[in-house]
């Protein structure tokens, strides 16, 4: 078992305007991401099934053409190789839970794989 403190976690800005800090375990990565109003998230897809909660703000999620106005307290399931874009109508927080880990989110600055 291990304990993260997000405090800890200095934020990272993966994408222009997306600050996120992360947290690994052997199977999951989860984000908590904090966007500035009027960020884009760009069209992509990745392997991994994705549950994004947006715990605060206004998102506009489109998920394979069909478009979606998140509002806090909503959860989205993103099937794996879903293609996926957005755009933060607010300020937003937004938590990403992935499976499997997002490997590409291991990088020195993120916090390390959990070994428990």
């Amino acid at each position: 078992m291990s304990l993260v403190n997000l405090k800890n976690i200095t934020p990272v800005e993966r994408i222009c305007g997306h600050y996120g800090r992360f947290v690994h375990s052997k199977n999951m990565t989860m984000a908590f991401w904090n966007i500035k109003a009027g960020s884009p998230l760009p069209e992509h897809r990745h392997g991994q099934e994705q549950i994004m909660t947006l715990t605060d703000g206004l998102f506009e999620l489109i998920v394979d053409g069909e478009r979606h106005l998140l509002k806090s307290g909503d959860v989205f399931i993103i099937p794996s190789d879903a293609l996926h874009s957005g755009k933060a109508i607010s300020n937003c927080t937004v938590i990403d839970v992935f499976n499997p880990v997002r490997e590409d989110y291991l990088e020195k600055d993120y916090t390390p794989v959990s070994k428990s």
